[in-house]
């Protein structure tokens, strides 16, 4: 009898003292001001860059540059009369490109990186890249200048391309081998 006694007052307290907590309250409370200033700290490196790639182009007499609705400048060094073709989702295409600082200090010769190849829309490649050959014509050699948030971003590429480095690359579209799903032909 007395430990059905003590174990139903034992049972009692627990229960009584389960009623009473209040609920736990966190340790930090999360404001988002670091996102707020990330995101700041970003809008604010973009703005740099972009003067100074516009700087850049301000002191070249020699290129026209256009301005493409994804975030770089490109001038064309050699611009195809001849082919009309431009690359399709599923496309590969063999390219060479050397990549340097803005300035003109290389990173990456040609001869270096050898021939790439890059399935269109298939394949992961720096978003610059991307956009810049699905502009190009085969035989076509064109120089993007990408701000470093199009190019190798925050991280680089773990060998030459340190953080937040915006870079020159002049690529030469050497073929595009046309995917078999893609009805469209040349005109």
């Amino acid at each position: 009898m007395l430990r059905k006694i003590a174990l139903f007052s034992l049972l009692s307290l627990g229960i009584i003292s389960c009623a009473q907590k209040e609920a736990r309250r966190p340790v930090s409370v999360r404001s988002g001001t670091f996102l707020k200033e990330s995101a700041e700290r970003n809008k604010a490196l973009i703005a740099q860059e972009e003067a100074m790639i516009q700087n850049y182009i301000s002191n070249d007499s020699v290129n026209t540059y256009l301005a493409s609705q994804n975030g770089f400048w490109y001038f064309y060094n050699e611009k195809s009369s001849q082919e009309n073709y431009i690359p399709q989702p599923g496309d590969t295409l063999s390219y060479s490109l050397s990549i340097s600082k803005i300035e003109g200090n290389s990173i990456y010769e040609k001869e270096e990186l050898g021939i790439q190849e890059y399935v269109v829309d298939k394949q992961q490649t720096i978003a610059g890249l991307r956009y810049g050959l699905q502009l190009m014509k085969k035989g076509e050699t064109v120089t993007f200048l990408f701000p470093s948030h199009i190019a190798y971003g925050y991280h680089g590429d773990n060998k030459r391309i340190g953080t937040n480095v915006p870079i020159r690359s002049t690529i030469t579209l050497l073929d595009i081998k046309k995917d078999n799903s893609n009805l469209e032909t040349d005109n």
